[in-house]
């Protein structure tokens, strides 16, 4: 696969990214933070091209907003308790799994989710697979199979173009790799004898739904074939690089708030958690010398009575990129 289309820009690299302008404007009304990742979630374009002849036709897609889904999310963020019921009380320590709790919640509320995270097993212990999400169709004759997917990929500059090179932050998968499995193991799931027995109706199509950022070094193309032309992107560079961060307030985001752009109203946002460049780079140190993983930043500027999320990037350790090549070669990183 080939690249297409330009590199970031001077202008992208110091100010805003369109889509958390976008996102501002149309959701900078919702206050609660489970609401606003459920409305990116929703909202979100497609990580991948529903459209592109590599995913032959299996990635599903939402579609655009309706008005009467822009109400529901409006009324739940005044009444957030049937979400927040749904979610539980335990803490949510998996940013994919916090994901699929928001989609059922979304799945069950408009009558489509006829089961989420059925297991399909063979034997007592012998697991053959999981589906994420079995929805009935519009007149409830058939099934419909969602693999979904919430990922944050890296791009390795000297793959550009290959979806091996779009690696995960802690070094453990690919979005080539992730495809693969979902592809020739996840989507086949409803034609095993074991997950046939387990559904009422016949499942008609299989499809992946994958929802994510994607991050690029400076002056990278951030286009290539079968990524959707819109989705949401943002930077990567090395601790070393980030001493010329441009931006004034940054905040560090802890995974389960990687999902929508950040929005902090000046009333909550205490001193610890704002940061200016200086705060940033040692708070990135003291970091690193507990955990070398990377850390994902906003960049925010006060918006009326909130601190509002500009762009966002990821600053890996030093090392990360050499270790990435390691990994590769050693057979650790699944291409």
């Amino acid at each position: 696969m080939t690249s297409h289309s330009g590199a970031a820009t001077d202008a992208d690299a110091a100010g805003s990214d369109a889509y958390q302008a976008g996102f501002a404007q149309r959701w900078g009304h919702l206050s609660q933070p489970h609401v606003r990742a459920l409305a990116w979630l929703l909202d979100a374009p497609d990580l991948l091209d529903p459209a592109a002849t590599e995913w032959q036709g299996r990635i599903a897609t939402l579609g655009p907003l309706t008005p009467e889904l822009v109400g529901w999310l409006n009324a739940l963020d005044q009444q957030p308790e049937p979400l927040l019921q749904a979610l539980g009380n335990r803490h949510h320590t998996r940013l994919g799994l916090y994901a699929e709790q928001l989609m059922a919640y979304y799945f069950a509320a408009h009558g489509r989710l006829h089961a989420h995270g059925l297991q399909v097993r063979a034997a007592r212990n012998d697991t053959v697979g999981e589906f994420d999400f079995l929805l009935r169709d519009a007149q409830g004759s058939s099934l419909q199979h969602i693999e979904f997917a919430t990922k944050f990929y890296l791009l390795d500059p000297a793959m550009a173009g290959d979806f091996s090179g779009l690696i995960g932050p802690n070094l453990a998968d690919t979005l080539g790799a992730k495809m693969r499995k979902i592809f020739t193991q996840q989507l086949a799931l409803s034609t095993h004898p074991a997950a046939q027995a387990l559904l009422p109706l016949p499942v008609t199509q299989a499809q992946a739904l994958v929802k994510g950022w994607l991050f690029y070094p400076p002056s990278a193309a951030t286009q290539m074939s079968g990524i959707s032309s819109a989705h949401c992107h943002g930077y990567w560079i090395t601790r070393a690089q980030a001493d010329t961060l441009q931006g004034e307030c940054f905040v560090m985001l802890p995974r389960l708030s990687w999902l929508a752009p950040v929005q902090m109203p000046l009333a909550g946002a205490g001193e610890a958690s704002l940061l200016n460049l200086v705060e940033l780079l040692q708070a990135l140190d003291d970091h690193q010398a507990q955990s070398a993983t990377p850390v994902l930043v906003a960049h925010l500027q006060q918006r009326g009575n909130a601190m509002v999320e500009q762009r966002r990037g990821f600053i890996v350790p030093d090392q990360w990129p050499a270790l990435a090549v390691q990994r590769r070669q050693s057979g650790a990183l699944p291409v």
